[in-house]
């Protein structure tokens, strides 16, 4: 299916090069791929690990495209997509946005109007193949234009569609943002781990390879994270001791505070991003 496309990407950061990663890991040819982007430093790293076709000018990448992936910045996303606006009126491409808070009205306005686009929430763990993408579509794109919008993020990783686009903050706060969340319990585990007196190197190793086997141990089990809470919790043991201590501290209420701000954070940019003032 990809492979007989031609895709073009606007922005060629980390997320635009490990799109680029998967869909040539999937037997997709470099030449049939295009990416604008403006910054010197960014199409030389991109040079570097694939012969795609590269430019400064995104009507130019645009011209001959299938498929357009928009991944830049949600601040220069208007500017940008006005930029490229004749081309995709000319080609009418399936769009593709991975771009945070911009919705699919605003962009189809900022295009011209009339396009099917797909709005895409990734996170970084694409950069290994083990992205969580979550997928809304307007009415305009076609089912095999959804189908190209899904295996394009299956590409690095687990892809899932949204059929409310209200609901693409959420993601964000939950799967976008979400790799932070583990990283800082991850630090302050490690950061305990040393104050407990544990050397260094077997603080890291240990509280890396304890959250990489609780996260296979969820995916692979088929069981719930609570079920599987509950099998390792004796009761009035260690981990019971632990648990508690989360529980008194409130952790529950912080999780939900803290993905409800971002939530609304990404409700904020969007508006922001979309030219109205802040209320």
């Amino acid at each position: 299916m990809l492979q007989d496309l031609r895709i073009a990407f606007i922005g060629g950061g980390n997320m635009a090069r490990s799109l680029i990663g998967g869909l040539v890991a999937k037997g997709c040819k470099p030449g049939r791929i295009s990416v604008s982007e403006p910054n010197a430093e960014q199409r030389a790293l991109l040079a570097k690990r694939f012969p795609v076709r590269m430019s400064e000018d995104g009507a130019a990448a645009v011209q001959d495209a299938d498929v357009v992936v928009f991944a830049v910045k949600p601040q220069v996303m208007k500017p940008v997509a006005e930029s490229v606006a004749v081309a995709a009126q000319s080609r009418k491409p399936l769009i593709v946005t991975i771009a945070a808070g911009i919705t699919i009205a605003d962009l189809d306005r900022w295009l011209g109007g009339g396009h099917a686009i797909v709005r895409v929430v990734p996170n970084t763990p694409a950069l290994l193949g083990s992205g969580a993408a979550a997928l809304y579509a307007n009415p305009k794109a076609s089912a095999d234009q959804r189908a190209v919008g899904q295996a394009l993020l299956e590409a690095v990783g687990t892809a899932l569609w949204i059929e409310d686009e209200s609901l693409m903050d959420a993601v964000t706060a939950l799967s976008g943002s979400g790799p932070a969340y583990f990283f800082l319990l991850m630090e302050h585990m490690e950061t305990a781990a040393l104050e407990l007196g544990l050397p260094a190197a077997a603080a890291r190793q240990l509280t890396l390879q304890t959250a990489l086997g609780a996260a296979r141990m969820a995916l692979e089990s088929g069981e719930a994270p609570e079920a599987l809470r509950k099998h390792v919790t004796s009761p009035h043991g260690t981990t019971a001791a632990a648990l508690a201590v989360f529980e008194e501290s409130g952790l529950k209420a912080i999780v939900a505070r803290a993905l409800t701000a971002a939530r609304d954070r990404g409700r904020q940019l969007s508006r922001e991003s979309a030219g109205h003032k802040p209320t």
